[in-house]
């Protein structure tokens, strides 16, 4: 249902009534959450492509069922879908029926992405390198590796139609969804949006981030002095948001609510962050700001920390600065150690890890981490523990110096 203008009580507050979630860890918020509540490691062998050629050889793979969720999908389209669709789809289901939301009507749909169907452009390209070139289905292939064809299964699935918006701004992409998706409800231009971010593992970024020598040849160790690169794994997330009003007209359990979003560009560098995390900082700054919170109310921080020398040293510089004294006592962590790095599923991720956090009142500790890096003012979380959190703050940091920041408030 769109707003025709805001109310006269001004901004909308905007809560989340669904979350559905999708990793190595398992599928859906039980097995999730049960798995990074304890730092549980969910690196394999990879298996999907040849990574004999490569420096790095494990992955977080999901185990995805052969089956798919209870959808509207014909049976030709759910043959046809990728990898990232059946990723997308699982999580989406969820989501929806925690809301209970129902088929029909305009419903806006933002999803952040970074490699669409990747799987499928990866076959078209094998098929036309052939002796003799393959033909028969690849018009299909194409169709199917962009990220518009993702974002429309889900709306067939579950019923509804209304404007798509993909966005694709590296690994930010998952948390800027979320951030959009919050303003069109805070206007008023939107009473429900289903919002979310998903990738799954592709021989091409495989390959590439390899070819940066960008992936960890031992452990994914976020923010451990001895840190050697990232891991990276595969999966979604998607969040139903609606306003608050929304919500409680329908009677509907709230998980929790989006109290600020953030975003800021540094233009230091093509894959290099700013030495001293000045966009970083710009960006939990602003989430912050506008949310009216100050970071003496945040409860746990859920870091972007890759594993990289370079992210990890200068998200912690930033996160320094922002925090400024209360530094020296806010818990921090990179559930990445977990589940690897998923690119543009990573933002949406981790708003459910914050949400989970909020919701259950522990925090995530970071597998792996043996001598925290000297650069880090705050404590790392590094093993299970139960805490008091009422804000939780999330960073997404991408190449090109996209940076994102969320800001959630725990529901009573």
């Amino acid at each position: 249902m769109l707003f025709p203008s805001l109310t006269r009580t001004g901004p909308h507050r905007v809560v989340i009534t669904g979350a559905g979630i999708v990793t190595a860890l398992g599928l859906g918020w039980r097995a999730n959450a049960d798995g990074f509540r304890v730092g549980r490691r969910a690196f394999r062998p990879v298996s999907l492509f040849d990574v004999t050629r490569q420096r790095a050889r494990e992955a977080a793979e999901v185990d995805l069922p052969h089956a798919l969720p209870e959808t509207r999908l014909s049976a030709r389209t759910s043959r046809r879908l990728t990898r990232a669709s059946r990723q997308l789809l699982w999580a989406a289901a969820e989501a929806w029926r925690q809301a209970g939301w129902e088929a029909g009507g305009s419903l806006p749909l933002v999803l952040g992405t970074t490699g669409c169907g990747s799987e499928s452009g990866e076959q078209y390209y094998r098929l036309a390198l052939e002796p003799t070139p393959v033909r028969r289905g690849q018009p299909t292939r194409s169709l199917r590796h962009q990220g518009q064809r993702q974002a429309l299964d889900v709306a067939e699935a579950f019923g509804f139609e209304g404007p798509v918006t993909m966005i694709a701004n590296a690994c930010a992409s998952g948390s800027n969804a979320l951030g959009h998706a919050r303003e069109l409800v805070l206007t008023g231009r939107a009473e429900r949006v289903l919002a979310g971010g998903y990738d799954a593992l592709s021989q091409l970024a495989f390959a590439g981030f390899d070819s940066l020598q960008a992936l960890s040849t031992t452990l994914c160790r976020p923010f451990d002095a001895r840190r050697d690169g990232l891991g990276l794994g595969e999966g979604a997330a998607v969040l139903t948001l609606e306003s608050l009003d929304s919500a409680r007209r329908r009677g509907a359990d709230i998980l929790g609510e989006i109290i600020g979003y953030g975003a800021a560009t540094d233009c230091h560098h093509l894959a290099q962050p700013h030495p001293e995390g000045q966009a970083a900082f710009l960006s939990m700054q602003e989430a912050c700001a506008r949310a009216g919170v100050a970071p003496e109310s945040v409860g746990y921080v859920n870091a972007h920390g890759t594993g990289t020398v370079l992210n990890d040293a200068s998200e912690a510089l930033a996160i320094n600065r922002w925090a400024g004294l209360r530094a020296r006592d806010l818990p921090v962590s990179s559930t990445k150690g977990s589940v690897g790095h998923l690119l543009g599923g990573s933002g949406a991720v981790e708003a459910v890890v914050c949400l989970m956090v909020l919701r259950e009142q522990w925090l995530p500790p970071a597998p792996c981490v043996e001598t925290p890096d000297p650069a880090c003012a705050f404590p790392l979380v590094r093993q299970p523990r139960d805490a008091r959190v009422e804000i939780a703050l999330s960073n997404s940091f991408g190449f090109g110096g996209a940076n994102a920041t969320l800001l959630f408030r725990r529901w009573p």
